[in-house]
């Protein structure tokens, strides 16, 4: 996908909503989502905002975004989403998902793997 088709495709990206994503409402996203489909997942600078200790958005907020994170890296390393970032300014970053098609031995237990606690 090259730069010009992601610009054209990311007018349909996440629509805004008063509540900040969950991962399991990202996980949800996944499963329904067609191949091609992008989600913005985060913006800002995901390496300080999931840190609790150095992120000014708090501890609750780090805690949520460290939990999307690790799912979304999660999904992408079983072949669910391609994960991208694009940069809109200094220390500012959109975070999106792409969805792809699903492995043909894709089943619900993947999505299930997505929401089990990590040891």
């Amino acid at each position: 996908m090259n730069a010009m088709t992601l610009t054209r495709r990311l007018s349909g990206h996440r629509p805004r909503c008063d509540e900040p994503l969950t991962d399991i409402a990202f996980c949800a996203w996944i499963a329904q989502a067609l191949p091609g489909e992008i989600l913005e997942y985060h913006r800002g600078l995901i390496a300080i905002d999931r840190n609790a200790e150095i992120s000014k958005l708090g501890a609750d907020e780090s805690e949520r975004i460290d939990h999307l994170a690790d799912r979304a890296f999660a999904a992408a390393e079983i072949g669910l989403v391609h994960l991208l970032q694009q940069r809109i300014a200094l220390n500012d970053y959109r975070y999106l998902a792409v969805a792809r098609p699903r492995p043909a031995e894709a089943t619900n237990s993947l999505f299930h793997l997505l929401l089990e606690n990590e040891g």
